[in-house]
C-alpha cells in the first residue's frame, strides 16, 4: 500500500491488496458484530475487543490506501491520542465525561486507559470525520463532534450493561438509559469536537473513496438499532440512539446516494 503517482504527479488509484484488505478487515468487523449477541463469557469479551480492533484495522487501511500513509498517519495520532487524552482525564479528575472507571478485562492499559479505547476513537472518527466533510465544509469539527457523541449513546450503555466500565455517579441519566450520567454525552460533544478540530486542520479534503468507512458506519447505526430492539431488549436506547446517529448517518447516505455514478 505504498503511495504511488503516474507521470503527471497524479496519485493512482490503489488495486490489489490495497483494495481487497480493507474490505476484508470490513466484513471480518461485521462478521465479530453479529457474532456479539451471540457469545458470552470470556468469547464476549475476546469479541469485543476483536470487533474493535478490526474495525480500527480496516479504518487505517483505508485510509492509507487511499489517501496515502501520512494522511492515515495524522488520522490516528491525533484521533488515538485525542482520545486517549480525554479518556485520561476522565479517569482522573471525572472531567470531562463524569467519574467512571474501567473493568480490568479489556486487554493492556497504560495510566489505567485500555489500549483498544483509543482505537476505539480512531475507528470512528474515520467515518465520521468523512460524513461530516460530505454534509457541510464550514461547521465538520461541530457535526463530527456530535456524530462521536450520538455514537456513543450506543456504546455506553451496552458496555455498563456488560461490566466493561461503570459511572460512580450514572444519575441523571438520559430518559430510558440508565448506567449513563448525561454528563456524559456532553464530554463526548467536547472531546468529540476537540478531536475533529485537529483532524479537520491536519488532514486535507480529497474525492478518494469512502466505500468502506461509509459501509462500516451505516452497519454500525443500522446493527446498534436492531441490537437494541431485538437482542438487548433496550428499545429506548434504540430509540435514543436512532434518532441521535440516524442525524448524521441519514443525511450522509442520503447524499452519498445522490452522488453514485
Amino acid at each position: 500500500m505504498t503511495r504511488a503517482y503516474d507521470v503527471i504527479g497524479r496519485r493512482r488509484p490503489p488495486h490489489g491488496v490495497a483494495v481487497a484488505l480493507p474490505w476484508l478487515l470490513a466484513l471480518a468487523t461485521i462478521g465479530a458484530q453479529i457474532a456479539y449477541p451471540l457469545v458470552e463469557g470470556d468469547r464476549l469479551r475476546e469479541v469485543t475487543l476483536a470487533s474493535v480492533v478490526l474495525f480500527f484495522l480496516a479504518d487505517v487501511s483505508h485510509a492509507w490506501a487511499h489517501r496515502g500513509f501520512g494522511w492515515a498517519a495524522r488520522l490516528v495520532v491525533v484521533s488515538a491520542v485525542g482520545g486517549f487524552l480525554a479518556e485520561q482525564a476522565g479517569v482522573r479528575t471525572g472531567i470531562p465525561f463524569g467519574d467512571y472507571h474501567y473493568a480490568h478485562d479489556l486487554g493492556p492499559t497504560v495510566l489505567d486507559v485500555p489500549l483498544v479505547v483509543p482505537m476505539a476513537w480512531t475507528m470512528m472518527s474515520y467515518p465520521v470525520l468523512l460524513a461530516a466533510r460530505r454534509l457541510t465544509r464550514r461547521f465538520v469539527p461541530l457535526v463530527g463532534g456530535f456524530g462521536l457523541a450520538a455514537w456513543d449513546v450506543f456504546l455506553d450503555p451496552q458496555m455498563v450493561a456488560d461490566g466493561r466500565w461503570h459511572w460512580e455517579h450514572p444519575s441523571p441519566s438520559l430518559w430510558g438509559v440508565p448506567g449513563v450520567p448525561l454528563t456524559n454525552y456532553l464530554g463526548w460533544l467536547v472531546a468529540g469536537t476537540i478531536v475533529m478540530l485537529g483532524l479537520t486542520a491536519l488532514l486535507p479534503r480529497d474525492r478518494s473513496s469512502e466505500a468502506v468507512p461509509a459501509t462500516l458506519l451505516l452497519w454500525t447505526y443500522v446493527g446498534s438499532v436492531v441490537g437494541n430492539l431485538w437482542w438487548f431488549g433496550s428499545h429506548s436506547i434504540a430509540l435514543a440512539g436512532g434518532i441521535a446517529l440516524g442525524l448524521l448517518v441519514l443525511p450522509y447516505s442520503w447524499a452519498l446516494w445522490q452522488s453514485r455514478p
